[in-house]
């Protein structure tokens, strides 16, 4: 049985916790609010720490350091735990910057430790459905493309937080909507060009980010695609979305997370008659993706019993490499 530690203790941890004692031993968690460590080590019988120097020193029987810390503490929180000797799997974004990332695979390859980084969408039906006929080229050429990102962070979301900084956040393209980045390489390639605006239009005091954008992106091959996005969506989340067209047919997958099926005009291929996918991660008075993380961790097992992965770290530089690359070409208005 692995042996788990969960290195912050904010909204997502209870998501990692639960799935850890399904299928190991959460031993230990950290944060530094010695409040939120304590509450999460009663609850789930582990021992508590305040930083995760301590807990690396102690927790030597340890496999895997599940890193849930903000965005800019990603790269060096896992590097301390690879170099630890602790396996390390951690949330979306990977980190801030390729370099980090670079730093972070050479790192686990130089002490033979492995990386995996969650992908939660890549395991919703319909985005497996559209890998499948991509794979088995039954859309033909892809011409273009289509996400909308239109969901809802009111301010209290960002009061006495590390969100909405820039050295800790780092923008909404990490913290909300990297999970549709990831799709559009793991679905369509690299991007190869980028044009775009970038503004924040809420009231947001002591905002350091943008809350809406909107991209143009054209893809090392060929296709040509829009990126909109936007924490501004009145009340609610409204939708999460990504379309394809191509010269054998088109597919929208739609809902508010990437969950539902709604186009699917494809030469000579029926629509599937797909399950239902699973409620979003709830966090009270706003929510996220898809609750996926039962099939990352059941995925993590395969991996590191030698089985293939959605998780590897390699792609999820891809993803933080086409985000620098869309911030650095879009203007702020």
């Amino acid at each position: 049985m692995y042996k788990f530690a969960l290195v912050g203790c904010g909204n997502i941890s209870s998501r990692h916790a639960e799935n850890i004692n399904r299928i190991g031993r959460l031993t230990a968690v950290c944060d530094v609010v010695h409040e939120k460590a304590d509450s999460m080590a009663s609850k789930y019988n582990a021992k508590p720490y305040y930083n995760i120097d301590d807990l690396l020193k102690d927790e030597i029987a340890t496999d895997i350091i599940v890193v849930c810390t903000p965005n800019g503490l990603h790269a060096e929180h896992t590097i301390k735990s690879l170099n630890a000797g602790k396996h390390v799997l951690c949330e979306k974004p990977m980190c801030l910057t390729t370099a980090e990332g670079y730093k972070m695979v050479n790192t686990a390859e130089e002490v033979q430790r492995k990386i995996f980084v969650v992908k939660q969408n890549r395991y919703n039906e319909p985005v497996q459905h559209l890998k499948k006929l991509l794979e088995e080229n039954k859309l033909g050429k892809i011409f273009s493309f289509g996400i909308n990102c239109f969901w809802n962070r009111p301010q209290a979301y960002y009061l006495n937080s590390w969100k909405g900084t820039k050295e800790l956040d780092g923008g909404i393209l990490y913290t909300q909507f990297s999970h549709f980045i990831d799709l559009l390489h793991w679905l369509l390639g690299d991007v190869d060009e980028v044009k775009g605006y970038k503004q924040t239009y809420g009231n947001r005091s002591d905002f350091e980010i943008e809350d809406t954008g909107a991209a143009i992106l054209k893809m090392k091959s060929g296709a040509i695609g829009t990126l909109n996005y936007s924490i501004n969506s009145y009340s609610k989340n409204l939708e999460g979305s990504l379309s394809i067209f191509g010269e054998k047919g088109s597919v929208k997958i739609g809902g508010q997370y990437l969950n539902t099926l709604e186009w699917h005009q494809v030469e000579g291929q029926p629509k599937p008659e797909l399950l239902s996918s699973p409620s979003a991660n709830d966090y009270g008075f706003y929510q996220g993706s898809m609750s996926n993380h039962h099939k990352v961790y059941d995925d993590l097992i395969l991996s590191l019993n030698g089985n293939g992965s959605l998780l590897q770290a390699k792609d999820a530089i891809a993803t933080v490499d086409i985000i620098e690359k869309i911030y650095a070409a879009t203007e702020e208005i």
